[in-house]
C-alpha cells in the first residue's frame, strides 16, 4: 500500500465531510423545516455560551447534533461503500466521533466535547485556519447567517460568510481620497454603518447614510471616543511626497504614512475591553504594495515598510484581527497614473475581507503575490523569535 498516497486521500475524505458538515449547516439556515430544529440548537445558548438549562442543551443535541451527525455518517458511509476506499473509511471513523460525541452529549447532559460552545470570556480573536471558539461565537450572536464553518472555514471563504459586515461600525480615514470614498459606498452596500474620517470634512458632501468626522494628523488621541464605539477600523490616509528627500518630505512620510498610522492603531487596541471585543473589533490598514516591490518614491516605500513592518510585530500580540490592504497602482490623488479604478479596488477588498483574508492583495503585479507572503511569513517568524510582548 502506498502510504502516501492513503495519507493525502484520506485527509481529502475528512476535508470533504467537513465541508459536507457545513453545507449542511448552511441549509439547515436556508430551509424553513431544518431551520425550525435547527433554531433550538440557538436557544439553548447565553452571550457567554453558558447553557440556558440542561433541557435546553438537549434539545439542541437531539435536534440538530444528533441529526446533523447521522445523515453526515450516512452519506460518508454510502461514498464510502460506492467508492469501495480504505482511505474513505477513515472519514467514516470521523464522522462517527462527531455522533458518539452527540449521542453522549445527548445521553448524559454534558457538554465537555461541545468544543466550540464551552462558556466563559473569548480570551483570543478569531482564528484565519480553523473555527475556534471566538469565530463560532460570532455565528451564535453577531449574525446567524454567517461564519458557518465548523472546524475548516472553507465553505465560509467560498461563500462569503467568513465576516459579516451587516450593521457593524466602520470609521474609514482618509475618506475624502479617491479610494476612501469608494470603500465608504461598497461598506455602506455591505450593510455597515460608516463614519468618514477625513482632514478635509468640507469636501464630503451630505449624505444621509454618512457620518463624517473632521480629524487632523497629530491629533490622533482626539478620535479616542469615536473609536471606543466601532467594530472595524480602518486605517487608509497616507501621502506621496514623489522624489522630495528633504527633511520636510522625510518628516512628512513619515509623519502621516508611519507614526499617524501606529497611533491610530495603538488608541483603537487599547478599546479592544469588554467580554465581546475579541469578536467583533478590528483593524484593516492600508500599506500598499510598496512593502515589497518599488513605488518609483522612495520616502513613501521607506515609510509603508516601516508601517507594514511595525503592524507585522503587533499581529503577534493578537489583540484583534488585523488585516493588511497590500494594494497596488489605482488612480488617485496621490498617483494620477494609477491603472486600476478605485470603485474596482474598494470591491475586492470587500470581497476578500468577507471571505476572512487577513492579507488581502490587489494589485496587477503577479510578483507580489509570491513574494508578500513569503516576506510576512520570514518577519512575523524572526519577530516571533527575537521579540517579546
Amino acid at each position: 500500500m502506498d502510504w502516501l498516497s492513503f495519507a493525502a486521500t484520506a485527509g481529502a475524505a475528512v476535508i470533504l465531510t467537513e465541508i459536507l458538515r457545513d453545507v449542511y449547516h448552511v441549509l439547515c439556515h436556508r430551509i424553513p423545516a431544518l431551520e425550525r430544529w435547527h433554531n433550538r440548537h440557538h436557544a439553548a445558548y447565553r452571550r457567554d455560551l453558558s447553557l440556558v438549562s440542561l433541557a435546553a442543551f438537549r434539545r439542541s443535541q437531539l435536534y440538530h447534533d444528533l441529526t446533523e451527525s447521522v445523515i453526515l455518517l450516512l452519506f460518508v458511509a454510502t461514498i464510502a461503500l460506492l467508492t469501495k476506499s480504505l482511505a474513505f473509511g477513515v472519514a467514516v471513523i470521523y464522522a462517527g466521533l462527531f455522533l458518539a460525541g452527540a449521542t453522549r452529549r445527548y445521553v448524559w447532559a454534558v457538554a465537555d466535547t461541545d468544543y466550540n460552545h464551552r462558556p466563559g470570556p473569548l480570551r483570543e480573536p478569531p482564528s484565519v485556519w480553523w473555527v475556534n471558539r471566538t469565530y463560532h461565537w460570532r455565528h451564535h450572536f453577531d449574525n446567524v447567517n454567517a461564519y458557518y464553518s465548523g472546524v475548516f472555514p472553507l465553505v465560509d471563504k467560498v461563500l462569503g460568510t467568513g465576516l459579516s459586515l451587516q450593521g457593524k461600525k466602520v470609521a474609514v480615514t482618509g475618506a475624502g481620497g479617491a479610494l476612501g470614498r469608494a470603500l465608504c459606498r461598497e461598506l455602506i452596500k455591505a450593510g455597515a454603518q460608516v463614519t468618514a474620517l477625513t482632514t478635509h470634512p468640507e469636501n464630503l458632501g451630505a449624505d444621509g447614510q454618512l457620518r463624517v468626522v473632521g480629524w487632523q494628523i497629530g491629533q490622533e488621541r482626539q478620535l479616542l471616543p469615536v473609536l471606543e464605539k466601532l467594530d472595524i477600523l480602518i486605517i487608509n490616509h497616507g501621502v506621496n511626497v514623489y522624489g522630495r528627500r528633504d527633511f520636510a518630505a522625510i518628516d512628512q512620510a513619515l509623519t502621516v504614512n508611519a507614526l499617524s498610522v501606529l497611533h491610530l492603531m495603538e488608541l483603537f487596541m487599547s478599546t479592544v475591553t469588554g467580554a465581546e471585543a475579541k469578536a467583533t473589533k478590528e483593524l484593516w490598514i492600508n500599506t500598499s504594495e510598496a512593502e515589497v516591490s518599488p513605488a518609483l518614491s522612495p520616502l513613501y516605500e521607506l515609510s509603508k515598510r516601516l508601517i507594514g513592518n511595525l503592524i507585522t510585530l503587533k499581529r503577534l500580540d493578537n489583540v484583534c484581527v488585523i488585516r493588511k490592504l497590500i494594494l497596488g497602482p489605482f488612480k488617485s490623488q496621490l498617483n494620477p497614473y494609477g491603472v486600476m479604478s478605485p470603485g474596482w479596488v474598494a470591491q475586492g477588498i470587500v470581497a476578500l475581507a468577507k471571505r476572512d483574508f487577513r492579507n488581502i492583495i490587489i494589485t496587477v503585479n503577479p510578483l507580489t503575490y509570491l513574494f508578500f507572503p513569503l516576506q510576512e511569513l520570514a518577519t512575523s517568524l524572526y519577530y516571533r523569535l527575537f521579540s517579546r510582548g
